[in-house]
């Protein structure tokens, strides 16, 4: 295919994507994080908490996880109710060509999200730094959403993978831990006693692990879509 084909195509295929992202309950989730934020933050401001980019990373977790939940976990549970499934099967390499795409216009909602969210936050609780509260909550909702999708592909059904998911969320709170390895490490709170070297160290180790994590997830769920006959 040529290039101009490829223009074409493109801004099509991105206009038929946000239509699917957008037409369901995703709208619902959008909202819903944004309540649960704004009660965090009415909850921290009633219990006078000192109030510093450290709480506010943490107070963000849980709406993050909100909004990449279900695009990521029903997705494929909504092309099939949608016999989308089989149209897309008859697409040469269309794992690359719409689910790819689709991940892609989704995080970039989300991120474009995110700073909405971050300049609220700003109004009303504390001046962070919206692109910058943004991008490093990127990294635990790549890693949380791309394995949520690549579950999809195995379970193919939306509630079984939400499920699977809300688990291995309580896990990473469960084992939440001052480690590199740490799906939810706080990138602004600089342990007592540790110099902060050390810190953006372990911060970078650990970006670099969720980045690489999300890669497998995503190509491992991608590369299960090409399993024709366990999705038709």
């Amino acid at each position: 295919m040529k290039a101009a084909q490829y223009i074409r195509i493109i801004p099509k295929l991105v206009k038929y994507n946000i239509k699917i992202i957008f037409a369901g309950k995703f709208v619902w989730f959008i909202l819903a994080a944004l309540f649960f934020l704004i009660f965090f933050m009415f909850q921290a401001a009633w219990d006078r908490e000192e109030i510093t980019d450290e709480l506010v990373y943490s107070l963000f977790m849980f709406p993050a996880a909100l909004l990449v939940f279900y695009p990521s976990v029903f997705g494929i549970q909504n092309d099939g109710d949608a016999r989308i499934l089989e149209l897309l099967f008859g697409i040469p390499n269309y794992k690359y060509k719409v689910w790819a795409v689709r991940l892609i216009i989704i995080y970039a909602a989300i991120f474009l999200i995110l700073i909405l969210f971050s300049y609220i936050t700003v109004i009303l609780l504390y001046p962070v730094n919206p692109l910058e509260m943004s991008f490093q909550l990127m990294f635990p909702v790549l890693f949380y959403g791309n394995l949520a999708f690549m579950f999809s592909t195995i379970t193919r059904n939306g509630n079984g993978t939400a499920v699977i998911m809300i688990v291995i969320a309580i896990l990473f709170i469960i084992i939440n831990k001052d480690v590199y390895w740490n799906v939810l490490l706080n990138p602004f709170h600089l342990p007592r006693g540790m110099m902060s070297v050390i810190r953006e160290s372990t911060v970078l180790k650990n970006r670099v692990f969720l980045l690489a994590g999300s890669i497998i997830w995503m190509m491992t769920g991608l590369m299960n879509l090409q399993k024709r006959e366990k999705f038709l």
